[in-house]
C-alpha cells in the first residue's frame, strides 16, 4: 500500500513534467513538419520558375513539357528545356549536364539563363549555340559539359543543331529520328554547330528528349524501345496524354531502376506548307 502510495506522489510530481515536454516536442514536430511543407513550396515555385511546365501554344506551334527528376533534394536535376518566342521564330532547347544530383543544378540554371538572354538577338541557331557556349564556359569546370539540342520553327520546317544530345524525333506518317549529318561536341567543349532543316508535314509531332529515356533499362538490361514505344504513345491525340503514355512506359519498362533525370518536349505546329529544301548552315 506504502509503495502505491508512493508511486502515486511520484507521478503527482512529475506528471507535469512530462506533460511539458511532450508539448515541446509535438509543438517541434508541428513546427518541423511545418517548415519541411514550406521548403517544399519553395523548392516546387522555383523549379517552375527554372523550369518552365509548358502546355500551350506558342507562335502557332502547341508545346507540352513534362520533368521528372531522379532523386535530387532540390527537385531540380541537371536536365533542362526552356522556350522562347523571338523574332526568328518559336526556339527551344532541351539538354542534359554531365553528372546528377545538386552538382548538376548550377550549370544548368545557368545554361537556361544564357539561352533565355540569347535567344531573341541571335539572328541563326549556330550563332545562337556559339554565344551560349561562350556564357556558359566559366560555369564549367574542366571536366564539364552540355548535351544539347536546339530547335527553331518556321512554316513547313523545323530547324536543329545538335551538339552531341540524343536526336529528336519525328512523328508523322513514320516515327524516326532526325540524326544531324555531322555532330557537334557538347556545349563546353567548343562546338563547331551546323544546322540542319527538316520536313514537319501537317499533324506531324516532333518530341525532344534526355537520355534518361533511352537509357533506360529493364532488370535484366534491357534498353528502352524508343521508336515502338513512342510510336505507341505519340498516338494520343492530346500532347499531354501522349507524354503521359510515353513516361508510363519508361515506368513500366524500368520500373525502380530508372535512376536519371528525364525531361521532355511534345511540339506540334499548326497546318504547314510541305514543301521545303533541306540544307547545311554554318554560323557567319
Amino acid at each position: 500500500m506504502k509503495a502505491v502510495h508512493t508511486l502515486v506522489i511520484a507521478l503527482f510530481l512529475i506528471g507535469p513534467l512530462l506533460l511539458c515536454a511532450w508539448l515541446r516536442v509535438r509543438r517541434t514536430l508541428l513546427a518541423l513538419r511545418t517548415a519541411l511543407a514550406h521548403a517544399h513550396e519553395a523548392v516546387r515555385s522555383t523549379r517552375q520558375l527554372i523550369l518552365r511546365p509548358l502546355s500551350r501554344d506558342l507562335a502557332g506551334t502547341h508545346v507540352c513539357t513534362r520533368y521528372h527528376c531522379a532523386g535530387s533534394e532540390s527537385g531540380i536535376g541537371g536536365d533542362l528545356y526552356d522556350a522562347a518566342v523571338t523574332p526568328f521564330g518559336l526556339r527551344i532547347v532541351v539538354g542534359d549536364v554531365r553528372g546528377h544530383g545538386l552538382e548538376a543544378v548550377r550549370p544548368a540554371t545557368a545554361a537556361i539563363a544564357a539561352f533565355r538572354e540569347l535567344a531573341y538577338t541571335a539572328p541563326d541557331l549556330p550563332t545562337l549555340v556559339g554565344h551560349v557556349d561562350k556564357r556558359l564556359a566559366p560555369e564549367l569546370g574542366a571536366e564539364d559539359f552540355v548535351t544539347a539540342v536546339f530547335a527553331e520553327f518556321a512554316p513547313g520546317e523545323v530547324r536543329l543543331v545538335n551538339c552531341g544530345h540524343p536526336p529528336p524525333l519525328r512523328a508523322g506518317q513514320r516515327v524516326e529520328l532526325l540524326e544531324p549529318g555531322t555532330p557537334a561536341t557538347p556545349l563546353g567543349l567548343h562546338p563547331d554547330p551546323r544546322q540542319y532543316r527538316f520536313r514537319l508535314q501537317p499533324g506531324d509531332r516532333l518530341l525532344l528528349y534526355t537520355d534518361g529515356l533511352t537509357d533506360a533499362r529493364s532488370a535484366d538490361g534491357t534498353p528502352f524501345p524508343l521508336l515502338a514505344e513512342a510510336t505507341q504513345a505519340l498516338r494520343e491525340p492530346l500532347p499531354d496524354d501522349a507524354l503521359d503514355s510515353l513516361y508510363d512506359r519508361v515506368v513500366a519498362h524500368a520500373g525502380a531502376r530508372r535512376a536519371d533525370d528525364l525531361a521532355l518536349v511534345l511540339c506540334q505546329p499548326a497546318e504547314v506548307p510541305a514543301r521545303i529544301m533541306t540544307q547545311d548552315v554554318r554560323p557567319a
